[in-house]
């Protein structure tokens, strides 16, 4: 089961133009384990290999605990809910500054 800061690998499928597309890592942003095992969705953040210099997207370093091969950027703006049908292994996850990072990113998008 997927839990919260978790990267995993997701199929995304054919997208409109602008959103991720087919197999790419994505960030595990929700819902909390309480939920329970049998609930279908899951929120997820995708990642990129493009840097692009925008305040909205986190680095995430390749490295053992993460399960990349290359730096990745958690695209904050592109969060999204996904059935959990789509997710297709588990990478590794992030640590808690990144996490901090992310959080304080979508606060800020979701803000009044």
């Amino acid at each position: 089961m997927a839990s919260v800061d978790d990267l995993w690998l997701v199929d995304f499928g054919q997208p409109y133009p602008g959103e991720p597309a087919s197999y790419r890592p994505a960030l595990i942003l929700g819902p909390p384990d309480t939920f329970g095992p049998g609930f279908p969705f899951v929120i997820v953040a995708p990642l990129t290999t493009t840097r692009r210099g925008l305040s909205l997207h986190i680095e995430v370093e390749a490295a053992q605990n993460t399960g990349l091969d290359t730096t990745s950027y958690v695209q904050c703006e592109l969060i999204r809910s996904i059935n959990s049908n789509r997710l297709v292994h588990r990478l590794g996850t992030i640590g808690p500054e990144t996490t901090n990072q992310v959080t304080s990113v979508i606060k800020t998008l979701l803000s009044h």
